[in-house]
């Protein structure tokens, strides 16, 4: 039997400290690999390293984190030991080792002793680290997602403006050729500021959307392309589709052959169905531009970008942000926005606000698997500002909605959820804000409801 006053960690203790160990131990030896306690396991007890190594892991984000290697002398096993709780990483040896064990029931009834409160400095230690480390790795692995999405918002449009740019060239060279071809043909000065007034109309009516079914689009451009084919427009085909997505008919059409003469209809035709594919790719530039260019300023404003860590906050421009960097896990989730209108700013730490408006809408997101609907809600009452998070999923059992803000609690699959993002989300609202958050739920209808105040004291500035 082994004297625990031996292990340095007891050294100190006399037999009245220890008696809450009164069985000894079970000893034994286990090979390199041996699991001696597993991620989301019931409490297995207090295990003390005689000699040896153990690793202790924890799947974050669908890897295995390391996140300390235990020597001897010391124990394990001691927060589902205290809590109650399932095992919340898994410890494993490394190297042949020796264990020192004490079930669960070894500590029923033991209130207060050395032991227990020896114990709980440790756990309150290693929940800290913990903590710290899976919040490092989240927020890495956060800011990796937001950059992924980003980068491929960002990648459709800087794709679609490339592919614009390398026609522009071959398309304004063919322009020019028209144009030349056009002056030789014999039309009077009149005939040509007329034939730039159509331009002019056709690219302007391109602009607008064309709210046609597939089958009215089909219809459109076989009208053209048999009034094009009676009078031997060989490429009817070709130019029918920019013709109909700028409105033109077969009215159009005639009145174009009134006005030219069929000699010069086929090079009028191309002119025009040239001049309108230009003013396309130039829209399309243009709205690419624009695209990059707010999703960089969301980003900018998103993190706080060159401005103080308190700031006067717009909770809404924050809500909207948050949405657009979250844009590439919406596509199949309708957004309503119901803003009070007349809600004014807070002072809050602006970039801080945001993560929590990431968490819970990519939570929101999550129940309801990629799929549904989500209402963000604000309001004002008395001095806090008020926003709800609402989801149209699966919904929290009762049982578990009180302990969903606790470090490390998840309802998600081992490996699949940490447990951090909402205790993240009830420190900065609480306590780094002064607010509050709750929830309420049933199926068909989650909500994190945010009290936020609208001023910070002068207290909090210095907290």
């Amino acid at each position: 039997m082994i004297d625990l006053r031996e292990l340095p960690i007891f050294a100190s203790f006399d037999d009245d400290e220890l008696a809450c160990f009164t069985t000894p131990g079970y000893e034994y030896p286990i090979e390199p690999g041996t699991v001696i306690c597993a991620e989301g396991d019931p409490p297995r007890g207090l295990f003390i390293l005689l000699e040896g190594e153990l690793e202790i892991v924890k799947w974050i984000g669908g890897e295995e984190r390391l996140l300390a290697i235990m020597e001897p002398g010391s124990f394990v096993g001691e927060i589902s030991l205290l809590t109650g709780m399932p095992h919340t990483a898994t410890a494993r040896a490394t190297v042949p080792s020796r264990l020192l064990r004490f079930q669960p029931s070894q500590f029923e009834g033991v209130q207060e002793s050395p032991v227990i409160a020896l114990l709980l400095r440790t756990m309150a230690e290693r929940l800290k680290n913990t903590e710290q480390s899976i919040q490092t790795h989240q927020k890495l692995s956060a800011l990796g997602k937001l950059a992924a999405g980003l980068a491929h918002e960002i990648n459709n449009p800087a794709a679609a403006s490339l592919r614009a740019i390398e026609q522009l060239p071959a398309l304004t060279m063919r322009q020019q050729g028209l144009l030349l071809r056009l002056s030789t043909l014999g039309l009077t000065p009149q005939q040509f500021e007329r034939l730039h007034n159509l331009e002019r109309v056709l690219i302007e009516r391109s602009m607008k959307p064309l709210f046609v079914t597939p089958l009215e689009r089909s219809d459109r451009e076989e009208a053209l392309i048999a009034w094009m084919d009676v009078r031997d427009v060989a490429n009817g085909w070709e130019i029918a589709p920019t013709l109909v997505n700028a409105g033109v008919t077969e009215a159009d059409l005639a009145a174009l052959e009134s006005l030219t003469g069929g000699e010069v209809l086929r090079d009028a035709l191309a002119w025009l169905e040239n001049a309108i594919t230009t003013a396309e790719l130039m829209r399309t530039i243009h709205t690419g531009m624009y695209r990059i260019v707010d999703l960089v300023k969301a980003v900018k404003e998103y993190s706080y970008m060159d401005q103080g860590a308190v700031q006067e906050v717009d909770i809404h421009e924050g809500l909207d942000n948050t949405l657009k960097m979250l844009g590439h896990k919406l596509k199949s989730v309708q957004v309503i926005r119901s803003y009070d209108p007349t809600l004014p700013h807070i002072t809050a730490y602006g970039s801080e606000l945001n993560q929590v408006w990431t968490n819970l809408i990519d939570n929101a997101i999550d129940a309801m698997d990629g799929k549904g609907v989500i209402t963000l809600r604000t309001h004002q009452e008395n001095d806090r500002a008020i926003v709800e998070v609402c989801d149209n999923g699966s919904g929290i059992p009762p049982e578990i909605q009180q302990r969903i803000f606790e470090p490390f609690f998840t309802t998600k699959k081992v490996g699949l959820g940490t447990g951090i993002g909402l205790d993240m989300v009830w420190k900065t609202i609480v306590v780094k804000h002064r607010g509050n958050i709750r929830v309420e739920s049933e199926p068909g209808d989650t909500r994190f409801i945010v009290s936020l105040p609208l001023h910070r004291s002068e207290s909090d500035e210095h907290s």
